[in-house]
């Protein structure tokens, strides 16, 4: 499978968790992924960068990452959620956003993608 889309946002405070959501959506058809393991540095990425997709860790080093989805819904860019919380302590603002659960597998990283894109 290939071109699913062409750049995706990964803001992830977890080195391997990052890294293997990397790999799975490149295997999954993505072109190009960004990785991102800071609060900062990913607010900056979801003000000025041109994704097609962002990948979202609610709890990133003890900080909520909210503020980072609301940049990214107002510029248009789909997400999704990564927690090992679920959708359970998610803020309702944001429950029509797809949310995958860790630990997580292949099926559910695709599931949620095209969830977000909107792709059958």
């Amino acid at each position: 499978m290939s071109g699913l889309c062409s750049k995706v946002l990964v803001i992830e405070d977890e080195a391997l968790i990052g890294m293997l959501l990397e790999d799975m959506l490149q295997d999954i058809g993505c072109e190009h992924v960004e990785l991102v393991p800071r609060f900062a540095e990913g607010m900056q990425a979801a003000e000025s960068g041109d994704f097609d997709l962002a990948v979202l860790d609610v709890n990133l080093d003890g900080v909520n990452s909210f503020p980072i989805a609301d940049r990214l819904i107002d510029r248009h860019i789909p997400l999704v959620f990564a927690t090992g919380y679920g959708s359970v302590g998610m803020d309702p603002r944001y429950a029509h956003i797809p949310t995958l659960q860790k630990p997580f597998f292949f099926s559910d990283l695709e599931r949620v993608v095209r969830q977000a894109l909107a792709i059958d």
